[in-house]
């Protein structure tokens, strides 16, 4: 499957950049299921998405600047509002005599957990993954990684959901030889995409116990996975000693080959208890090990489940495609092969 032959992912929603990234000067680029926007915040701090070309002469508006709220084309000055209007060309010197068809694309976006998200689509067919925690005081969120690998989001999902994988890739992290697969396993459909409920023995090195305030080299994970069609992951970690560790994690499509991973965490603990930097270090060392194999595999998904072979702990991978399958049959995309 390449998603940017599948109109219907333009329809859900993308988180494409940190706010911290935007400022009310400077716009910034990014690619999106292959299209270039344009971002920046308008004179209310709000982020604003739209398409990365000026409809002058095309130039990346990415390339001009902001002027109170609004974005301004460095190739000849043009200035649009944040609904993709033109209201200032300085060779017209009679703002009203501007014709109406001087706009660009603008698209919906929306601040959620530190991001801006992103649709391309005026109809989203889902809403913003809902985090609970999110809202909640006793937790807090820390930032973890902004970056380009160069895999399918489809495969960073099922790799989140996949409990074979620990033992033989987080080797240096939490992956335990004693437990090749997890002890308890249940998966089940839901409107939004699938819950998995599972646990999972693993070892914990040094760093971790002292981020899980713990004087034990082995324990068990509670998990609780929720996807969110179709590549937002949300893994909460439930330990014994009352530590909840939720990882959310989406693989934002680039284009085929490339997906840029916006990673968060929230933690029911304070930086008095663990520094956010250690819980972002392990974390980082667990996710580099996943890089390493994720971007190592074909781009090209197949959808088809007969066209690679799997196991048990494939069971939520398999369901995954499957509701793809479906959402692209539904709309016309692709026939349903399974």
């Amino acid at each position: 499957m390449l998603i940017t032959r599948q109109p219907v992912f333009k329809r859900f929603w993308y988180p494409v950049m940190p706010l911290s990234q935007l400022t009310a000067e400077v716009p910034q680029s990014f690619v999106l299921l292959g299209e270039k926007l344009v971002l920046w915040l308008d004179s209310k701090g709000k982020p604003i998405a739209a398409r990365d070309r000026c409809c002058h002469r095309s130039a990346q508006l990415s390339l001009g600047k902001v002027t109170a709220g609004n974005i301004a084309c460095a190739y000849h000055g043009w200035e649009f509002d944040t609904t993709g209007n033109c209201i200032k060309v300085p060779q017209i010197s009679d703002k009203a005599q501007i014709p109406k068809t001087y706009k660009i694309k603008t698209y919906q976006c929306q601040e959620r957990y530190g991001y801006a998200w992103v649709c391309l689509a005026d109809e989203p067919l889902k809403e913003l993954p809902q985090i609970p925690e999110a809202g909640q005081s006793n937790y807090r969120l820390i930032p973890e990684f902004y970056e380009t690998w160069n895999c399918a989001g489809l495969r960073v999902m099922e790799n989140e959901m996949d409990l074979a994988h620990p033992t033989y890739v987080h080797t240096t992290t939490f992956g335990s030889m004693e437990h090749p697969i997890p002890d308890e396993m249940n998966v089940q459909d839901t409107d939004y995409g699938i819950k998995v409920k599972a646990k999972l023995g693993v070892v914990n090195p040094e760093l971790q116990q002292q981020n899980l305030n713990m004087e034990e080299e082995q324990t068990y994970r509670t998990l609780d996975i929720d996807w969110f069609m179709p590549f937002t992951c949300l893994l909460r970690i439930n330990y014994h000693n009352g530590l909840t560790h939720i990882v959310v994690n989406t693989a934002t499509p680039i284009n085929d080959s490339s997906s840029q991973i916006v990673q968060f965490c929230l933690r029911n603990d304070t930086e008095e208890q663990t520094k956010a930097a250690d819980a972002v270090a392990f974390d980082r060392q667990v996710t580099l090990e996943d890089k390493v194999i994720l971007e190592s595999t074909d781009y090209d998904v197949p959808l088809d489940v007969k066209k690679e072979q799997h196991i048990m702990t494939d069971k939520p991978g398999i369901l995954v495609r499957h509701k793809i399958a479906t959402l692209l049959k539904e709309h016309g995309e692709i026939e349903q092969t399974y």
